[in-house]
C-alpha cells in the first residue's frame, strides 16, 4: 500500500467512526495521522513498524494500523466499520462540503442511501427539512454531486505517469524488440486523464496483468503493424484539430521512421506532444515561430515553499538544504501570513525570527540563496495581510487568496487586480484557487487580470501543485504577449514537494512556455534585480 492509499483509508476509518458516533479521541488520531502524512509524502515501501513509530507526529496506535494497512491492504477496525455502512452511504461521504454528522442526518432521517437519492432529494427540496440544512446548503449539495458526477473516473496526469511507465519498461523487459509508446492524453501531459492508450506496432504476446493493477484505469491496447507505427503514434498522439490544421490526411499509407519525418512531409517544423492541441501551435509552427520549450533543467531556483515556521514539515535548514541536493543556487520562502490562522501564519514577531535565522545560514553558504518571501493572504478588500513596513522587509511576495473564495467574477477581478497593484506584489499566486477534480476556483477575467499584472511588473505563477497546476497553461501565451514572466512554484510544504516542479514544467510546456519568459529560469542577480524593480 502507497502512502495516497494509506491516508485515504485512515482518513475514512476516522470519517465512519464519525459517522457512527463513536470515540472523538480516536477519530482525531486518525484524522491527525492522515494530515500528516498527506503534508510528508512517506515513502512506506520495505519499512518496520519500528520504522512507522519513528515518524513524527504518529503515534503508536496508529502505527500498528498503518503497518497493518501495509501487510494486509486494510485493517480489522476498518473492514468492521465498513460492514455496518451501506455503500451508498460511504459515496454520499466523498461530496465536497458533507461531513460525516450531516452524512448520519441524512442516512437516518431521510433514509438516503445513495448519491443518487441524495440528488433526486435536492431537487424535491427535502434537505431543508432537517436541522442545519437551508436552501442554499441543498443547493450547494446538489452543485457538489454533479460535480462530483462529472468528474468520475477521471484522475491527475501524476496519479499515472509513474505506473504507466513503470507498464511500459516492463513489457519492453518482456519484449524487447516490440515498438511500443504512450499515445493518447498521456502522451500530451494533459493535467486531467480520462483514459490511458498504449499503442503497439505488433502482438502482445506476454501477460502483464499484475502491473496494469496498479492504474486505476483500465488500458487500453491499440495495435498495428510496424510498418505503420509512427503514423499511428502521432494520428493518436494529437487532437483531431490537430491533425486536420496539419494537413495529416495527405501522408495517409506512406511509411515514416519517425515522427520527425511526418512533419518534414507536411513541411512543418517537430511539435512537441505536449502542443498537439489543435490551438495555435500549428499557426505558430507555419511561421517558424515554435519556441525552444522550458526544460525542469532551466529552472535555477524554487520559489514559494513552506517550512516548520507555518504549515510545513521541514525545517528552513532541511529545505535549503534539499533545495541545494538538487542544483537549484536560490530556495524561495513563503510560509503563510499572519490571517492564516489555520496554517499557524507568521505574527510580525515571528516574521523577524525567520527572517534572522534565514541571515544566519545565508552567511554559512555564500554559494546558495536563502530568499525572504511570504505567501501574503489578499484579504477581502484585496489589501495584503501586513503592514508596509513588515512587507518592506521581504525578499519577494507572492500574494494568494485563500479565504472568501465564493466570489462573483468581478469581485474577484476586482480583489486580485487591487492586490496585484500593491508595490511589494512580486507574484501573483495560484490565481483562481482551483484544486482539479475537487473544486473548480472562483471565476476571473484572466486577461484583466493579466494585464493588470504587465502593468505592475508581477510574475504570474503556474503553481505546480498536480492538484492546482493554477494559472491554466491556456492563458500562458496571453501572458508571454502581454510581456508577463509565468513562475513555476512548488508550493511545497515538505521536502518532497520539489518534485513536483516537472509537473509544473509540463504544463508549461504546453502553453509554449520558454526558459526566457520563466522568472525562476533567471541567475540569482538577475531574479534580484526583478524584484528590486
Amino acid at each position: 500500500m502507497e502512502n495516497d492509499a494509506i491516508i485515504e483509508a485512515l482518513e475514512l476509518t476516522g470519517k465512519l467512526m464519525e459517522l457512527h458516533n463513536e470515540n472523538p479521541f480516536k477519530i482525531k488520531a486518525y484524522s491527525t495521522a492522515a494530515f500528516k502524512l498527506s503534508k510528508l509524502r512517506y515513502d512506506f515501501a520495505g519499512k518496520s513498524k519500528e520504522d512507522i513509530e519513528a515518524i513524527e507526529g504518529i503515534g503508536k496506535g496508529i502505527s500498528s494500523k498503518i503497518f497493518e494497512l501495509i501487510t494486509k491492504e486494510s485493517t480489522e477496525e476498518l473492514e468492521g466499520l465498513l460492514k455496518k455502512t451501506p455503500d451508498g452511504v460511504i459515496e454520499i461521504m466523498g461530496v465536497k462540503g458533507l461531513g460525516p454528522k450531516k452524512v448520519r442526518q441524512l442516512w437516518l432521517e431521510l433514509q438516503i442511501e445513495s448519491i443518487g437519492e441524495l440528488l433526486y432529494a435536492c431537487n424535491e427540496n427535502r434537505l431543508v427539512t432537517l436541522k442545519g440544512f437551508g436552501e442554499k446548503t441543498q443547493l450547494q449539495v446538489k452543485n457538489n454531486i454533479e460535480f462530483k458526477l462529472l468528474n468520475t473516473n477521471k484522475f491527475h496526469y501524476a496519479a499515472l505517469e509513474g505506473p504507466l511507465i513503470a507498464l511500459v519498461e516492463a513489457i519492453t523487459t518482456l519484449q524487447p524488440k516490440l515498438p511500443i509508446a504512450i499515445v493518447g492524453e498521456m502522451a500530451r501531459k494533459c493535467e486531467v486523464i480520462e483514459r490511458i492508450d498504449i499503442l503497439i506496432g505488433g502482438d502482445l504476446t506476454s501477460d502483464v496483468t499484475a502491473m496494469e493493477m496498479r492504474l486505476p484505469l483500465n488500458v487500453n491496447y491499440l495495435f498495428c503493424s510496424s510498418s505503420e507505427f509512427m503514423y499511428k503514434q502521432l494520428e493518436l498522439s494529437s487532437t483531431s484539430d490537430h491533425l486536420h490544421k496539419i494537413g495529416f490526411a495527405t501522408v495517409k499509407g506512406k511509411e515514416f521512421n519517425s515522427v520527425q519525418k511526418i512533419y518534414e512531409a507536411l513541411s512543418l517544423p517537430f511539435i512537441e506532444p505536449e502542443l498537439r492541441e489543435g490551438l495555435s501551435e500549428v499557426e505558430v509552427a507555419k511561421r517558424n515561430a515554435l519556441p525552444k520549450l522550458i526544460e525542469l533543467n532551466d529552472l535555477k531556483g524554487v520559489l514559494h515553499n513552506h517550512t516548520t515556521y507555518s504549515d510545513g514539515v521541514h525545517s528552513v535548514k532541511e529545505m535549503a538544504d534539499y533545495c541545494k541536493e538538487l542544483g537549484y543556487t536560490y530556495f524561495g520562502i513563503c510560509d503563510h501570513s499572519k490571517s492564516a490562522f489555520y496554517a499557524n501564519g507568521l505574527t510580525s514577531e515571528r516574521v523577524v525570527q525567520q527572517q534572522a535565522e534565514i541571515d544566519l545560514l545565508n552567511s554559512t553558504d555564500l554559494d546558495f540563496k536563502i530568499l525572504k518571501g511570504i505567501e501574503s493572504d489578499v484579504l477581502n478588500d484585496g489589501s495584503l495581510d501586513y503592514p508596509d513596513e513588515i512587507l518592506q522587509t521581504f525578499d519577494f511576495v507572492v500574494a494568494s487568496i485563500h479565504s472568501n473564495l465564493k466570489m462573483s467574477e468581478e469581485k474577484a477581478t476586482a480583489r486580485l487586480i487591487k492586490a496585484i497593484e500593491n508595490p511589494y506584489t512580486s507574484i501573483l499566486g495560484h490565481p483562481t484557487g482551483r484544486l482539479l477534480l475537487a473544486r473548480k476556483g472562483y471565476p476571473i477575467d484572466h486577461k484583466k487580470v493579466i494585464d493588470a499584472c504587465a502593468a505592475n511588473g508581477v510574475a504570474m505563477e503556474l503553481n505546480a501543485h498536480p492538484y492546482r497546476l493554477d494559472i491554466d497553461w491556456r492563458w500562458i501565451p496571453y501572458c508571454l504577449e502581454k510581456g508577463v514572466k509565468v513562475s513555476i512554484n512548488p508550493d511545497a510544504h515538505h521536502k518532497e514537494g520539489f518534485k513536483d516542479m516537472y509537473f509544473g514544467v509540463c504544463v508549461a510546456r504546453k502553453g509554449m512556455l520558454d526558459k526566457d519568459n520563466c522568472l525562476n529560469a533567471l541567475s540569482l542577480p538577475e531574479l534580484m534585480h526583478a524584484f528590486k524593480k
